[in-house]
């Protein structure tokens, strides 16, 4: 009896002290809530300026302070598309696109290596493909310049891949290394007693368990791709230029022109925003994955 008169006080104790703790957090979501509406609205806001300063003419951009109440027009949008964007876009869209494959064709393997069937010392190889990202950029910019016009593939676009695949492929080893450690071993070894073959584990368990992840890391290096400008910059001239080098050119020794620049940078961060939209559910699955144990 004095056991049981003992036992029952102290886990009446723990009870209220959990359901005061449930309490203090239902008080706390309010303002977490605000919070991140702050927060997701300050992120927006420079986006949402650019717009409004694109539907402006230029006398009404440059303005100090900005007139947000000027007349709306949509000059700045046939600026950017009488300038002819097509080929800037569909180059950027072939770099970024096909760079991104190849990413995932090599990073896949890789980490299913580091991860799944572990190699000896994988951690020091996980270690060097970070290495490779101490390098600031800029400091290759010479050699891979000579590079290019010795081998005659100056302004062209197949080496912008090479080099994007190359650039990408570090972080995309990372974190599908980080995403195929969440497949569970006991999956693998059931499989391989009942005799699937390693093509067969692949396909038919690790990747719906590994696709939030591959859509994350796909998505990730696409805009890294994408938004690239200092490589793009000095080894393209006309031919294989790209969208963001095609974007400079409206800053010229005339002048800044602010509502055509933001018109320009409007659409080109259209693909963006729409693979993000896209791939929305499967990006925030997979950036999630790992985060609880």
């Amino acid at each position: 009896m004095s056991t049981l008169t003992a036992t029952i006080p102290g886990t009446n104790v723990s009870t209220s002290r959990r359901d005061q703790k449930a309490r203090s957090m239902n008080r706390s979501k309010p303002l977490w809530s605000v919070l991140a509406w702050i927060v997701g609205v300050l992120f927006v806001l420079p986006v949402l300026w650019m717009v409004l300063t694109s539907l402006h003419s230029e006398p009404d951009a440059a303005t100090n302070p900005p007139s947000i109440a000027a007349a709306l027009t949509l000059d700045g949008y046939r600026s950017f598309f009488s300038a002819q964007p097509a080929a800037p876009l569909i180059n950027s869209a072939m770099a970024s696109i096909v760079s991104t494959l190849l990413v995932l064709c090599l990073a896949i393997p890789a980490a299913f290596a580091l991860s799944i069937r572990p190699v000896q010392k994988w951690t020091d190889v996980m270690f060097f493909f970070l290495s490779t990202k101490f390098m600031p950029l800029v400091a290759g910019l010479l050699p891979l310049y000579l590079f290019a016009t010795k081998t005659g593939t100056l302004d062209n676009i197949w080496l912008l891949i090479v080099l994007y695949t190359s650039m990408n492929l570090p972080i995309a080893v990372w974190m599908m290394q980080s995403f195929l450690a969440e497949v569970p071993g006991e999956m693998l070894e059931a499989a391989s007693i009942d005799g699937a073959g390693l093509i067969r584990m692949l396909w038919s368990i690790v990747r719906p368990v590994a696709m939030p992840g591959v859509a994350a890391t796909a998505l990730i290096c696409f805009i890294f791709s994408w938004n690239e400008l200092l490589l793009a910059r000095t080894l393209t001239n006309t031919v294989a230029s790209t969208a963001p080098v095609f974007l400079t050119g409206f800053v010229t020794s005339q002048g800044l022109f602010l509502a055509q620049l933001c018109a320009a940078a409007t659409v080109i961060s259209l693909p963006v925003l729409v693979a993000g939209f896209a791939a929305q559910d499967k990006l925030v699955q997979g950036l999630s994955m790992g985060a609880v144990k």
